[in-house]
């Protein structure tokens, strides 16, 4: 049976971090066992910021839409509350547009969450 090198496998492998690892400061950009630890950190932290930014989003979008709604004379609670009884299902995130670029558009869904 006929002996299997691995070695260029592991160079391809070692390369694949290497480059993930580019522009990293000090030997972390070259020395493969700080790179791995390096990108296994950095790839950890992707991850949760990915999921951060989602929360972040939602909290702008309520703030937007809870000024828009003040200005008319509404709460934040109070708006949602009545959009629900009245059965319009608009997202937040397309409540907050209305808000910041078409301020009638979201006076008159104001107004229908006023009356519900």
């Amino acid at each position: 049976m006929s002996r299997v090198k691995t070695a260029r496998i592991t160079r391809k492998k070692h390369k694949k971090v290497l480059k993930q690892a580019k522009g990293y400061y000090g030997a972390k950009h070259y020395r493969f066992r700080m790179a791995k630890q390096a990108v296994m950190k950095s790839g950890m932290y992707a991850y949760i910021g990915r999921k951060d930014k989602k929360s972040n989003f939602r909290k702008l979008w309520i703030t937007r839409i809870n000024a828009a709604s003040r200005q008319n004379g509404l709460t934040y609670s109070k708006l949602i509350a009545g959009l629900k009884k009245a059965n319009i299902t608009i997202n937040r995130k397309m409540l907050a547009e209305l808000a910041v670029t078409d301020s009638e558009a979201f006076a008159k869904i104001a107004e229908i969450a006023k009356k519900a």
